[in-house]
């Protein structure tokens, strides 16, 4: 993180800096929503009809690397260097990620973004749920940015997991693994409600479901009640831990609280339980724990 850069931000923070034209120009707020199919929602609908004023649409659900064996696999660097660039974010901006999603899907936008060699992208704490709750002002319409001719210079993704190293993990025992998704998919049976596989998880995986790393508010709890969660899930803090889900997106959810609670040697898997449980040669965990 830089010293002007925090990893997450207030909204008053945010609404404080766009009423500061001097402030403005450096700060670039992406909204980084994507919804499960259940939910029945269109992200880019909705942001047409509400968003916070200057914000672009990333379009997360598009960022993932089509030619990758992995479901949903993170985007090559081209790809999100492309996206930036399209809406205009340049180097030297700061990025803030904000969602109105049910799975917090800022999270995954920033480690997509941190992992590939962004330092400058923050968070908003809340997301949008919390902007409009407090009657901060929202904009309608298309937001068309001028291209960016220096969108960050990124590199392959960094702190990412792959099915052969937790198949080696299982053998050595080096990394913890937390899984974030609800209890009843991970220890239950039958079929996942959300991707259609069946439930369980990787053996010796803890699980921590990622809503309770938040406040009634939606906002991050501090640091030292998140720590205090990820230890009474069973994470030893003094060793390093890789976090799983269904697809990636809430997994990055627990990196980002273990990161603003002072652990970074964690890693992603990225493929995560719908990439582990399509392999009949993975070993798979059921039932109670």
């Amino acid at each position: 993180m830089n010293e002007d850069t925090p990893d997450l931000v207030s909204t008053r923070w945010l609404a404080d800096r766009m009423v500061d034209d001097n402030r403005r120009g450096e700060i670039i707020v992406l909204d980084a929503s994507v919804h499960l199919p259940a939910a029945e929602r269109d992200a880019r609908s909705e942001f047409k009809a509400a968003h916070i004023p200057g914000a672009r649409f990333l379009d997360l659900a598009s960022l993932t690397d089509k030619t990758s064996p992995v479901p949903a696999a993170l985007p090559r660097p081209e790809q999100l260097s492309a996206r930036l660039s399209e809406l205009g974010v340049s180097r030297a901006d700061h990025i803030v990620l904000y969602d109105d999603s049910a799975i917090a899907t800022s999270s995954r936008a920033w480690f997509m973004c941190r992992a590939s060699g962004i330092e400058r992208v923050s968070i908003l704490g809340g997301g949008l749920r919390k902007w409009r709750r407090e009657g901060q002002p929202l904009e309608s319409g298309t937001v068309t940015p001028d291209t960016s001719s220096d969108a960050p210079r990124l590199h392959p993704a960094e702190g990412v997991a792959t099915k052969q190293d937790l198949l080696a993990n299982l053998e050595e025992g080096s990394e913890q693994v937390v899984d974030a998704r609800g209890a009843d998919r991970v220890f239950g049976t039958g079929t996942d409600p959300v991707h259609g596989v069946a439930n369980g998880r990787i053996p010796g995986a803890r699980n921590l479901p990622y809503g309770k790393v938040f406040d009634e508010d939606g906002t991050f709890k501090s640091p030292e009640k998140l720590r205090a969660a990820f230890e009474a899930a069973g994470i030893d803090w003094q060793r390093p831990v890789v976090t799983t889900c269904g697809s990636g997106v809430t997994a990055s959810v627990l990196l980002f609280a273990m990161h603003l609670a002072g652990k970074n040697d964690v890693r992603l898997y990225d493929g995560s339980w719908l990439e582990w449980s399509a392999d009949p040669a993975t070993p798979k965990a059921e039932g109670p724990e």
